[in-house]
């Protein structure tokens, strides 16, 4: 939004013809823009994606012009604040180690710029790059075929358990010890919501620290998580486990209740007190119980 009084606005027509047949037109929209003018394709690409429209097949601008006029909004009203989204995700970087024993992610080129241009016309030239890495790798999402052969894997997730969750987050970084408790969690409405647990760990990233004496959850608090009907559960150190010995009582228990896990998150300090939605919707593979994620927080103004 735009608080000068006498605010650019961009007057245009426009035709939308989709590629399984018919279109849509509108005439004399009106955009605010910043600066003097906008390019037809910025216009084009705005109508698509805020209409939401589908099998686009071509568009066009017509009888552009542009005007000066007051924002009709300010005489009558303050402006809505937009909703803010929060980044709670590690950056996939190439020899990043997430996790001592797993090998770093390999990135390089599939088909260079340089050798597509052999491939296309003069001017025209593309990226395809590759990747090799493990699945654990970075902010990552946990499904239940991660620890059970006969569990749910990354698609058979229904994206309404990795997106728009309500969140909660619990602020675990005064604690004595490592050990998370289910104390840090009684009294909490957590049915059907995203809880996240703060420790603080996500500082030591990337250094020798994230690696040694990392905070989890105990056994006892998965118990209570369960019976409390959390729907999925995120924490931003190196495990939600306790790995000194070979149990993972906390995967097992949440887990095998379809209870998902993300681990290495990041950023849940930026996160203000009062509502929010959490997404982490990992890519849909078969036969996958594991993959990284962009994991954020939608917070909407009050």
């Amino acid at each position: 939004m735009h608080n000068n009084p006498l605010q650019k606005r961009v007057v245009f027509d426009f035709e939308v013809d989709f590629s399984n047949g018919g279109g849509i037109q509108g005439q004399d929209f009106r955009l605010d823009i910043d600066g003097d003018d906008i390019a037809d394709e910025a216009l084009a690409a705005y109508i698509v994606q805020d209409m939401r429209l589908l099998m686009v097949g071509a568009v066009r601008i017509l009888n552009k012009q542009i005007i000066s006029e007051p924002h009709k909004r300010l005489s009558t009203q303050t402006p809505a604040t937009e909703f803010q989204l929060i980044d709670l995700s590690h950056t996939i970087e190439e020899g990043m180690i997430t996790y001592k024993g797993l090998p770093a992610p390999i990135i390089c080129d599939f088909l260079s710029r340089e050798a597509s241009r052999k491939i296309y016309a003069p001017g025209t030239e593309f990226h395809i790059g590759k990747i090799e890495m493990v699945a654990n790798t970075g902010t990552y999402l946990d499904s239940p075929f991660h620890r059970y052969a006969d569990g749910k894997d990354l698609s058979d997730l229904d994206l309404k358990t990795v997106a728009n969750l309500d969140g909660v987050i619990v602020h675990a970084t005064n604690r004595t010890g490592r050990a998370i408790t289910q104390a840090a969690f009684e009294g909490l409405d957590l049915r059907g919501k995203a809880l996240l647990v703060r420790t603080g760990w996500d500082q030591h990233w990337r250094t020798d620290q994230y690696f040694e004496g990392h905070p989890f959850l105990t056994a006892e608090a998965a118990a209570y998580l369960v019976e409390a009907g959390v729907a999925l559960v995120g924490i931003d150190s190196l495990n939600i486990d306790d790995i000194t010995g070979g149990e993972r009582p906390v995967h097992s228990t949440l887990l095998g209740q379809e209870i998902l896990i993300v681990e290495h998150l990041c950023n849940l300090d930026q996160i203000p007190t009062g509502p929010f939605r959490f997404y982490a919707v990992p890519v849909k593979i078969k036969s996958f119980g594991t993959f990284p994620v962009r994991a954020f927080a939608r917070v909407d103004p009050p």
